[in-house]
């Protein structure tokens, strides 16, 4: 769990530094596995329809900024929904 918050914080601090596999690994741990991988795109589900959508890709191992910033706020949104139920 420390290991997925100090992700999250480099993340927050700076989106274009971020590999893909930690994305991928902070992916995985609040959404479950993806749902189609195998290609540069690994797909997750979320529990809500449309945006924010949880689609990343692989850039020569590194993450794309845009889409950092799409799982954050799929994760605020994922904490928002939790709080819900």
């Amino acid at each position: 769990m420390a290991d997925i918050e100090s992700i999250l914080e480099k993340m927050k601090a700076a989106p274009a530094g971020v590999r893909f596999s930690e994305l991928k690994k902070v992916c995985e741990f609040h959404f479950g596995a993806a749902r189609q991988s195998g290609s540069s795109h690994a797909v997750f589900k979320t529990p809500w329809p449309g945006d924010p959508r949880v689609n990343i890709q692989d850039d020569k191992g590194k993450a794309k900024a845009y889409q950092v910033r799409q799982v954050l706020q799929a994760i605020e949104k994922l904490k928002g929904h939790d709080d819900e139920h």
